[in-house]
């Protein structure tokens, strides 16, 4: 097991990766930069069940959903001087989590997200809270039915807190990882009488809803 570090930016010695993996992320000097590299990452579907990969893990499957796309996003934030942050956004019941990999700029906050659909992706550094942060995902985060799911964000888990040997190398799933954020104290975003009264998307945007960049394979 690798010790914590405080380091600003993490070495690959910190990281535990190989110089291939660590030449990977080390060319991704941007958020910007970052958000193009887990967008071309095919989305992990999970046709063989349910997965929370670690960085290596992505990058050796080529594969991510939401929460393994946020560890490699902080992971590469990190080797370039920010905090590598994770931020878990909580939902009704009907809809699953998303995780988001937060950075600041200045005393904004922005966003690198991955989304199969166009719209919970990347948040330009403009908002000045979290919860601002978090809204911004909020009229764009709904189900199947067109029910508006996001309720509640949790403030960012500094991964540096973590050995990277359970995140970062790990050769297997990272399900300590993922129950912990899911376990962190919650913000809400609306009150119980708000989420009564939300309205649905419409027809057209549940339809453009399921335009998706990496449709499933039929079987």
């Amino acid at each position: 097991m690798r010790q914590r570090t405080r380091r600003k930016r993490a070495r690959r010695a910190d990281l535990g990766l190989t110089a291939r993996e660590f030449a990977t992320l080390a060319r991704l000097t941007t958020p910007a930069r970052i958000q193009a590299f887990v967008n071309a990452i095919p989305v992990n579907h999970e046709e063989g069940g349910q997965t929370v990969r670690s960085v290596r893990g992505v990058l050796a499957h080529r594969r991510a959903h939401c929460i393994e796309a946020a560890l490699v996003a902080a992971c590469a934030l990190w080797i370039h001087g920010d905090r590598p942050l994770v931020m878990h956004l909580d939902c009704d019941p009907c809809d699953y989590p998303h995780v988001v990999a937060p950075f600041r700029r200045g005393r904004c906050w922005g966003a690198i997200s991955k989304s199969n659909g166009a719209w919970l992706r990347y948040r330009e550094p403009v908002y000045r809270t979290l919860r601002e942060l978090a809204m911004s995902y909020f009229h764009e985060y709904f189900d199947r039915r067109g029910r508006k799911t996001l309720r509640s964000y949790a403030r960012p888990f500094d991964l540096a807190r973590v050995d990277p040997a359970l995140w970062a190398t790990a050769d297997g799933n990272c399900w300590a990882l993922h129950d912990r954020l899911a376990a962190l104290s919650h913000t809400p975003l609306v009150t119980a009488a708000q989420a009564r009264a939300l309205s649905r998307r419409d027809t057209f945007e549940r339809a453009s809803a399921r335009h998706l960049q990496f449709p499933r394979r039929a079987s």
